[in-house]
């Protein structure tokens, strides 16, 4: 990837971190601890664009998987993640996904081409869409204990709730992909 590529994704990651801490701190600062469901909606929902933007356009410049050790991406116990999975429907987001974003084929050859450097690359996507959802998991889940402190539950909930299923979720479904790979990817 280009350097102007790379300084313009950095660029953008700073400005969703900026724009993360602005709205916290218009937050904790408002008068009101009172909202109205679209209102506490709207909040939820732009904190958590900002937070998980910021590691998704840094990791869509940067090998931000490397930040883990190696050992997080094994999958140490595949049938509790199985179990996990189905138990918790990963498969029906995993359909969500396939239908809303992925269904198009150019979308999906990003990831995999059929070819065994596709399998590498895949497995390479992976553990950055997994990075990126674990670090604005952590991130947010963060920032909602703060805005609970503060006195806004409604908004920590519903931040929480769209926490779990944009990023929980992802990181399940990355999970599963690798597992599901397993010595196809070590062959290739």
């Amino acid at each position: 990837m280009k350097t102007i590529s790379k300084i313009l994704l950095v660029l953008a990651s700073v400005f969703l971190a900026y724009q993360t801490y602005q709205l916290m701190v218009a937050l904790i600062n408002s008068q009101s601890r009172e909202f109205l469901w679209f209102t506490a909606f709207l909040f939820a929902f732009l904190l958590n664009l900002f937070a998980t933007g910021v590691f998704a356009f840094v990791g869509f410049g940067f090998p931000t998987h490397k930040v883990l050790p190696k050992q997080y991406y094994s999958i140490k116990s595949p049938s509790n993640l199985k179990k996990w999975c189905r138990f918790l429907g990963v498969s029906t987001f995993r359909k969500f996904l396939m239908i809303a974003f992925w269904g198009k084929e150019k979308n999906r050859l990003k990831y995999f081409d059929g070819t065994r450097r596709g399998i590498r690359n895949f497995v390479y996507q992976t553990k950055q869409s997994e990075f990126g959802h674990l670090a604005a998991l952590l991130v947010i889940t963060v920032l909602c204990i703060v805005l609970a402190f503060h006195g806004y539950e409604l908004i920590a909930v519903i931040a929480s709730v769209i926490n779990l299923i944009g990023n929980l979720y992802p990181i399940l479904l990355q999970r599963h992909h690798r597992m599901r790979l397993g010595k196809l990817a070590e062959l290739s």
